[in-house]
Order: C-alpha cells, then structure tokens, then sequence
C-alpha cells in the first residue's frame, strides 16, 4: 500500500486544466479560502476522501492518450510530501505535472527550509500555477489561470536561473 492523499475529486480527462489531456487531482483542504473561489468544498481539512496514490496511478495508466498530471485543489502543498511522490511515479510515465498554488512562487521558495516536501512538489512541477485566485482580477481570457495577478512559471528554468521564468502555454 502506498502513500494516502486526501482528495476532493478526480478529473479523469481534462482540457482546461492545462494543455493537452491531463488527468486532474483535486487536494481537499485550503487556508487561502480565495473570495470567488472556484472549488470552495475544497477547502476543509476534514472532507474528502482519503485514496492510496497507487489507486490513483493505476488510473493514470489506464489512458494512454494523456499528456500529463495536474494538481489542483484545494492546496496541493499542502499535502506536498504524498503529492511529490505521486508526481515522480507520473513522470516515470513520461507525464509532466503542472500544480496549481495559492501560494506565490517567492512563498514556497521562503518555505523550502521548514515546510515538509515543498522542494521535493516544487522540483516535481513542470508548471506552476501561482498565486491566490483574486475575484477583481478574474478573466475568462487568461490560459489555465482564473485571475491576472496568478503566473504559469517555467519552475526548472526558474531554479536554474535563479529568477522567475514564466512558461509559454
């Protein structure tokens, strides 16, 4: 038996989630609670249902047509231990992983030292998502992302320069 997640949901196939077909999920259990949000019973910490990440693999596999994994929530680093490691079986897959944050790039780079596998999800993510979801700043415009303040970062190229670097969807 593998790790355990507490989840929201699953989007089995996806294509707003992310370019391509990606296969979403849904962490249950958020601080931010964004005004407007678009998956408010996401947010407890006590709802949800606990899945072995090997249950969610198994799906995963089961499609190959799939370009990749998405981590949505809720807040995935929250969970950022189980999820880093749900996110090196996918990329063992050839599957990149794209996490959505209510947390800024520049927060989760102040955490790394204290905060229990946020490097390991931030190393694991392709695409990061940033930022809470801002009702003033909503547009139906933006690729992936629900508000203009959130960024779409390039993270290993963000690592490796030093700087942000955002990525092209």
């Amino acid at each position: 038996m593998g790790s355990m997640l507490r989840i929201a949901g699953i989007e089995r196939e996806s294509i707003v989630d992310g370019p391509g077909i990606r296969f979403v999920v849904f962490a249950q259990g958020c601080k931010h609670r964004c005004r407007g949000c678009h998956n408010p019973q996401t947010h407890s910490f006590d709802g949800g249902t606990l899945v072995d990440i090997d249950e969610i693999m198994s799906m995963i596999c089961k499609n190959p047509l799939l370009d990749g994994l998405t981590f949505s929530g809720g807040e995935p680093f929250e969970q950022a231990k189980t999820f880093a490691e749900l996110a090196k079986m996918a990329k063992s897959n050839n599957l990149n992983i794209i996490t959505y944050t209510g947390y800024r790039y520049e927060e989760i780079m102040e955490g790394l030292p204290s905060k229990i596998g946020w490097e390991d999800l931030l190393r694991q993510t392709d695409i990061l998502i940033d930022g809470k979801f801002d009702i003033k700043q909503k547009s139906m415009l933006l690729k992936f992302r629900g508000s203009k303040n959130q960024r779409a970062i390039d993270v290993e190229q963000s690592l490796k320069q030093e700087k942000i670097v955002l990525a092209e969807l």
